[in-house]
């Protein structure tokens, strides 16, 4: 691995072909979770040359991209050929992430096809809108327009998915959040209870857990529980929108800060919006949180 520096990077961006951007209604009709985020007008589709742009403008040096966690396959498929192309496109700006649907036929060999082919690992997968949540967790039928189905955490295809990525050492980005607090579209019942669910049915997983893990990072305080998430993460996805600042001084004292990793969800959020409480951390903390984490976990 080569030397850990300061570099600024985004773990948790969201890219679309433009073809995708272009048929958005059809996506609507097709895919239940995706119409619960991108049913309104002005939820923003990006393509990796308006990331490119934009980090250009925010000063951010190098950005993990993924596609969006469809439950069909071959959308999934389709989502995954295009981040391959633009990690070819902007290789010293652009790292990729693959995205399947992990309890339908062709997961595995689609991971093992965009990890033989670069990509840097699994996500970010949706519990919810996949079909993969806890089934006493999923009644609770938060998610708009989305019938949680499924068994326990561990099924055969996201368990088969987690033993490719172990094999290979590379990281899951698990959609996450809190279980209470405001409704928003896309918030689903993948909560604490369930992310730690996860993480003991998984143990060898690096798991990065977006929206700080619904807020499981507290629980790390228990030493039953941090031993289970020895190998967790937390993304700082869509933090403006559900915490005060000072939840990042809060995270860094109970996981310290090499657990923390900044995302920003774009398009949601550019870099600035998260700088208010970031910047409140000690030095050390900053670089480690903005890029040196995710700089190691994804052998950048």
């Amino acid at each position: 691995m080569e030397t850990i520096d300061d570099r600024i990077i985004d773990c948790h961006v969201h890219v679309f072909p433009p073809e995708f951007v272009h048929d958005r209604a059809d996506l609507l009709e097709k895919d239940p979770w995706f119409a619960s985020l991108y049913s309104s007008p002005t939820a923003t589709m990006a393509t990796v040359d308006d990331v490119v742009a934009d980090m250009d403008r925010d000063g951010v040096d190098q950005a993990v991209v993924f596609g969006f966690a469809f439950h069909d396959q071959g959308l999934c498929r389709l989502m995954n050929d295009y981040v391959i192309e633009a990690v070819a496109r902007f290789p010293e700006r652009v790292a990729g992430l693959c995205c399947v649907s992990p309890e339908v036929s062709g997961a595995v060999a689609e991971v093992e096809r965009c990890l033989d082919a670069g990509l840097k690992g699994c996500g970010e997968l949706a519990p919810d809108g996949q079909c993969f949540a806890p089934a006493w967790i999923g009644s609770t039928g938060r998610s708009p327009g989305v019938v949680p189905t499924g068994g326990p955490v561990g099924r055969s295809g996201v368990a088969e998915v987690a033993a490719c990525l172990v094999e290979r050492d590379l990281p899951l980005i698990m959609h996450s959040n809190e279980p209470v607090g405001h409704e928003y579209p896309g918030k689903g019942c993948f909560t604490p209870e369930a992310c730690y669910a996860f993480a003991a049915a998984h143990p060898g997983l690096k798991i990065v857990f977006a929206h700080m893990g619904g807020g499981l990072f507290l629980y790390e305080l228990m030493p039953e529980v941090r031993a289970v998430l020895e190998r967790a993460y937390y993304d700082t996805s869509a933090v403006p929108y559900l915490y005060d600042p000072r939840v990042y001084q809060v995270a860094v004292s109970c996981v310290g800060a090499g657990k923390i990793l900044f995302g920003s969800d774009y398009p949601l959020l550019p870099l600035p919006r998260y700088r208010e409480g970031i910047d409140t951390l000690d030095a050390a903390s900053r670089v480690a949180v903005l890029g040196a984490n995710a700089q190691e976990l994804f052998g950048l």
